[in-house]
This record gives structure tokens, sequence and C-alpha cells, in this order.
């Protein structure tokens, strides 16, 4: 009996094993490694040294087969966000970078409050960023994921750029399992693209700046065609006759509302109108459901994490920060 229980510890301990395999021995990455000098010019030395630095976590693999936004019903993906540590660290992080959030909220017409979220629900305001060496991370999804492989070889890329661009120690780098970093826990090519130096000191840094992230998660959201001064969602109110086709069929905003309300998708909200384009969102409480219309500003969010209960999660913790 004992004998079994130590054999099975050992298995459970084994998903969060490091395997030491050389990246360098497989077709992909010898491939990878061509096309990087090729496309970009890089040095093979160099591209051969990382990847023989980057080691196959199958805590990764694990991970990503089972994010809590796939496993978890609505009621209980809102407890992970909505807890009083949370929230009353958001309001001191609001109140401690009151200026920052006031010149992003000028510049971008972003939500101080929806910004501050962001960050909360990624990394507790930047206490927590990531355990994962980002390399670790890429290497193995990109190259021991089939799923989302090609995605993740496309991050791997961004990521040498990325480290010539900023001058970082490219296996030093720490992220989440997926290889997002700092506080508002960008992929490589969100950090290229979209983040933004916000305090004037020439250096693009949201590892460890809060002024530079703020600004830059603000910058993400308003790239991704945020409406200043709009609703995020409104709730429904859905009839008898309601055409269930239309819930939860796309994060996209594709219909008006006009459309949703003609197939018994409605609402009663004075900040809606009838041209606006919107989603129908049902989400699944402990004793029930519940329906929102998803709007612009909803989908914004979304851009940033394909997911509706991301997306609600991030606007209900804004509603207790402060917002409205």
């Amino acid at each position: 009996m004992l004998k079994n229980c130590l054999l099975a510890l050992f298995l459970m301990g084994m998903t969060s094993v490091v395997v030491a395999k050389d990246y360098r021995e497989q077709d992909s990455v010898k491939a990878f490694i061509d096309e990087m000098e090729a496309k970009h010019g890089m040095d093979r030395d160099y591209l051969m040294a990382t990847m023989g630095k980057a080691r196959y976590q199958q805590s990764i693999i694990d991970a990503i087969s089972r994010p809590a936004e796939k496993r978890l019903a609505w009621y209980e993906y809102r407890r992970i966000f909505m807890d009083s540590k949370r929230i009353n660290n958001g309001k001191a992080f609001l109140q401690k970078y009151a200026a920052t959030f006031d010149r992003a909220e000028r510049e971008f017409g972003v939500s101080r409050y929806v910004v501050a979220a962001i960050i909360g629900v990624e990394t507790r305001y930047g206490t927590y960023t990531g355990k994962y060496r980002v390399l670790d991370a890429l290497a193995t999804l990109g190259f021991d994921y089939e799923p989302r492989a090609k995605f993740f070889r496309g991050q791997l890329e961004e990521l040498f750029l990325l480290a010539k661009e900023q001058n970082f120690a490219i296996d030093e780098l720490l992220g989440s399992y997926a290889g997002a970093m700092g506080y508002g826990q960008f992929i490589p090519s969100s950090y290229r693209h979209y983040a933004i130096d916000f305090d004037g000191d020439h250096i693009v840094d949201i590892l460890n700046n809060p002024v530079d992230a703020i600004g830059s998660v603000a910058n993400y959201l308003a790239r991704h065609n945020w409406q200043r001064g709009e609703e995020v969602v409104v709730p429904a109110v859905v009839s008898a006759d309601l055409d269930e086709s239309v819930l939860n069929d796309s994060l996209t905003p594709k219909r008006t509302v006009a459309e949703l309300a003609a197939v018994g998708f409605g609402h009663e909200s004075d900040a809606v109108t009838d041209d606006m384009k919107a989603t129908a969102v049902r989400l699944r409480v402990k004793n029930g459901e519940e329906y929102w219309l998803g709007l612009q500003n909803f989908y914004a969010i979304t851009r940033y994490n394909r997911s509706r209960l991301y997306a609600m999660a991030v606007y209900q913790l804004s509603l207790e920060l402060g917002g409205k």
C-alpha cells in the first residue's frame, strides 16, 4: 500500500519536472533558426546558443491545456478576482499613481478603473508577474504543443526581436506559462507593438515600471478601438421566444442592438442606441444564468484576453475599484 502511494506521488510530481532536452536537435528548431538568420539577419551562433538554454516544461503544457477560462463557470471564475485584498490593493494602486492615470485617461480615453482592473487581474498590480522563463514557455509551446505551435513559434520570433531591441538577456526574462510579461502581462508581440515609454525616460519598461505599464495597457485598449465614455456591458432582458443561437456565438459584436432585440435579446439602458454593434452574452451563475449585452468596449477587453469571462471579471473589478 505504501509503495503504491509513493508511486502515485512520484507520478503526480512528474508534471512539474523540467526535462533536459536539447532543442537544437529538433528539425523544427533547426528550421526556426534558419528562418531567423535568413529573415532577420540574426547571428546563428547566438540563436543556437540561446535555444540550447531552452528547457521543456511539462507543467506549461498542463497549464495551457486546462485554462481557468475554459474549465470554470462564471460564478467560479468571478470568485478568483473579487477578493477584498485585490480590491483594496487596487484602490491603493489607483491613488498612488493618480497623476499617471489622469494622463492616461486624458490621452487615450480609457477608463482608469478598467486599466487598473486589468493590471489587478493579470498580476495583482505587479506583485506576481510569473515564475516561468519566457524562453522556456515559448519553446515548450512552440515546438511541443501542436494545437498552437505556429502561434507560439511566432511569439518566440518576436521574443528574439524584442530582446535585441530592448537589450534584454533573453534567458533571464520571467513571465506566465504562455510567455506573457510584466505588470500587464504582454506577450512579446504586444510588447513590441503596444508598450510605450510613458514616463519619458526613453526606456519602454513594462516589467518593472508601473508608469509605463499603465500607459501601455491604456494604449493597447485604445488601439483596439476603445470608445471613450461608452459602456462596457449593460444587463440584457430576454423574452420567452429568445433565439438562443445568438448567445455566446462570437466575441466580435456582429449584430446591432436592434437586430438582437428583434430575436428576443433586449435591454433597458438609456446609454445604448439601436445602431450600436453588440454581442449577446450568457453567463452561468450558481443558481441559473445571467444575460448581458456586450458592447464595443467589452470586445476591446476581449482583445486583451479572448474570453468573455475575463472581460466580465475586468469589468466587475473595475466597478469595485470605483468605476461606473
